[in-house]
């Protein structure tokens, strides 16, 4: 199994901004879906951003949209995830997920390969 490996996660005040980033080391995904998820302290994992193999279509939870961006660079083998006027309700731990069955999912259960995960604290 390939891991993938979260980067760019920290503590950051309210209406601040942070970059996370995912890489495969191990392999590629440029025929993947990938897609970010985040879970907060007693909740459930949910659904953050997706993006298809090419980049060229993405989808976004209501909670984030207008306020992030994904992204991807086959050729790195990389994607990212740009997060802007967060909030404390952002906080939580943010995992990065690889797809190769579903082009736009937004469940985990979509996804076959996670990574580790990312700490995002953001201070009011």
């Amino acid at each position: 199994q390939v891991p993938l490996v979260e980067s760019g996660g920290g503590l950051v005040q309210a209406g601040g901004s942070l970059r996370l980033s995912c890489a495969a080391p191990g392999g590629t995904f440029s025929t993947a879906s990938m897609g970010w998820f985040r879970q907060a302290p007693g909740k459930e994992r949910e659904f953050v951003a997706v993006i298809n193999w090419s980049g060229g279509s993405t989808y976004y939870a209501d909670s984030v949209k207008g306020r992030s961006t994904i992204s991807r660079d086959n050729a790195e083998n990389t994607v990212d995830l740009q997060m802007n006027s967060l909030k404390p309700a952002d906080t939580a731990v943010y995992y990065c997920a690889a797809s190769q069955r579903y082009g736009l999912g937004y469940r985990a259960s979509q996804y076959d390969y996670w990574g580790q995960g990312t700490q995002v604290t953001v201070s009011s």
